[in-house]
């Protein structure tokens, strides 16, 4: 995890907020807010890797009490520019063995966050902290994209996924130990030559689906829903990326 803070540094968490444009734009955040309101069910969520709080400072405006925890100070600072740690509480520290206190009907982690464990067994004792933070019948939704090995062509080990005026996205796959890389070029698009470039990578594991399901398994949990995004549209073979609801049992009578 030593990693992944000196990747969200104070850079990162500086350039990190697109207001009204991106992951931030209304017709993302609107439906993301809306389900995870509802999966709440008037009960306090919890947010693993909170971030700048790009999720849970409208799902908290929207009614519902939020925790956080976060591994990069950094973020946390930029979010306590938005509010303040009455209004949403964060614990600093790794969201696998972190506490933020336990009882909460619903714990969750979005945009890709859980691949940011670079090993399966990190990946586990997410689900398994997510597990002890919730009260019985709680549930764990996490988002996440359909690993594209598809688009690999035969001999290559990755794929041009964005290509525009000042930036490149590169995804580099190692397939044996399902690592993804992602580069992150960005440039000046009037000067010619490499001059001025700024590269990025963040590394990331990716899980299937059905590995996914089997985490949640060991952690007490089964899939109550999944769905190709935040809309709660179908799932399929071709979904690019998929959100998942995974529900504790609750105490028998």
């Amino acid at each position: 995890m030593i990693e992944q803070s000196r990747l969200w540094d104070d850079q990162a968490a500086a350039e990190y907020d697109t207001p009204g444009e991106g992951m931030f734009a209304p017709e993302v955040l609107e439906p993301t807010v809306a389900v995870l309101r509802d999966l709440a069910a008037g009960g306090p969520a919890l947010e693993f890797a909170i971030g700048t709080g790009r999720v849970a400072i409208p799902l908290r405006a929207a009614g519902v009490e939020v925790t956080g925890i976060e591994l990069s100070e950094p973020m946390i600072a930029r979010l306590r520019e938005k509010a303040d740690a009455e209004r949403i509480p964060v614990v600093a520290g790794d969201m696998t063995t972190a506490r933020a206190g336990e009882g909460f009907a619903l714990v969750y982690l979005v945009f890709n966050t859980i691949a940011n464990l670079l090993t399966q067994a990190e990946q586990v004792e997410c689900f398994r902290s997510a597990a002890r933070h919730l009260a019985p019948g709680g549930c764990f939704v996490i988002e996440l994209a359909v690993p594209d090995l598809r688009s690999l062509a035969p001999g290559h080990g990755g794929t041009v996924e964005v290509s525009q005026p000042g930036y490149l996205l590169v995804d580099t796959y190692d397939t044996l130990r399902q690592q993804l890389v992602s580069h992150h070029l960005r440039f000046d698009p009037t000067v010619d030559g490499a001059r001025g470039a700024r590269i990025d990578r963040t590394p990331q594991r990716y899980i299937w689906p059905s590995e996914l399901d089997l985490m949640a398994q060991l952690a007490g949990f089964a899939l109550e829903d999944r769905w190709a995004g935040w809309d709660r549209s179908e799932f399929t073979a071709d979904s690019r990326s998929h959100v998942s609801v995974y529900r504790l049992p609750t105490l028998s009578g």
